[in-house]
């Protein structure tokens, strides 16, 4: 099992540049090596500027792919759309070909529907099976996680923290559904890079390395990829206190 790498920054503005080169260097790395880079993009406030920093770099753009780890279960051009955040911040800014770009759906009647349908397209692109420990190997995923511990859309003592027979499912949001990926497809990534900025989420981190602690109550400990990298990108105010 990886063990973590954790790297404290100044700042935020720091923390984004240091995403920045080893997202880039990821891209370089997976392009030279297989010829096409897939990322899993985050939602929130922490990698929004990343994005619009990526937006002008230069990559052969036809050989990236973007999908995304979690997605409210809203329209892209609603304001809590984590695709149309990105889109806004860097997509729209690139000539990345349409079919490039693997939104998760959110407009079937029922999200296990919208799941269903997000995990067949993962299979379908990546060659893998629809059968159980198969499942999709991405080059890079970027998460971050709340003061509550949670990661992607897998939030405490919920259901979706115990699927791992299918790479998407449905997480839940104080009774809103998300589409999110499972710690399986998580676990399976060549780099996970988590990136975490502010004072309320030391708690979490607190309790997300230590030695022992409940990983429903703190779902981001369950992010160990198999045979990948795992890097922690934490400014100052989150990590200045952590013991590792």
């Amino acid at each position: 099992m990886t063990q973590p790498q954790v790297e404290v920054l100044m700042d935020a503005p720091a923390l984004v540049q240091r995403a920045k080169e080893l997202v880039m260097a990821e891209a370089q790395q997976a392009i030279a090596q297989r010829d096409r880079f897939t990322i899993a993009l985050a939602g929130g406030n922490t990698p929004k500027p990343l994005y619009e920093q990526l937006s002008k770099q230069t990559l052969p753009w036809s050989k990236v792919h973007i999908f995304w780890g979690d997605e409210r279960y809203v329209p892209m051009d609603h304001a809590d759309s984590n695709a149309g955040m990105a889109q806004k911040a860097w997509l729209d800014h690139v000539s990345l070909p349409a079919e490039n770009i693997h939104p998760m759906p959110t407009n079937a009647a029922k999200p296990a529907d919208a799941a269903q349908a997000y995990e067949t397209h993962l299979n379908n692109f990546f060659g893998s099976k629809s059968e159980p420990g198969q499942f999709p190997q991405l080059d890079v995923v970027l998460l971050g996680i709340g003061p509550d511990g949670h990661t992607a859309s897998l939030f405490p003592h919920t259901a979706a923290l115990q699927v791992c027979e299918h790479s998407i499912t449905v997480g839940d949001k104080d009774g809103q559904p998300r589409i999110t990926f499972t710690v399986p497809i998580l676990n399976r990534a060549r780099c996970v890079i988590f990136l975490v900025t502010g004072e309320n989420k030391r708690t979490a981190l607190d309790h997300i390395f230590a030695e022992q602690a409940d990983a429903t109550q703190w779902p981001a400990r369950l992010v160990r990829p198999q045979d990948g990298q795992l890097i922690w990108l934490l400014d100052q105010s989150a990590g200045q206190e952590l013991k590792l």
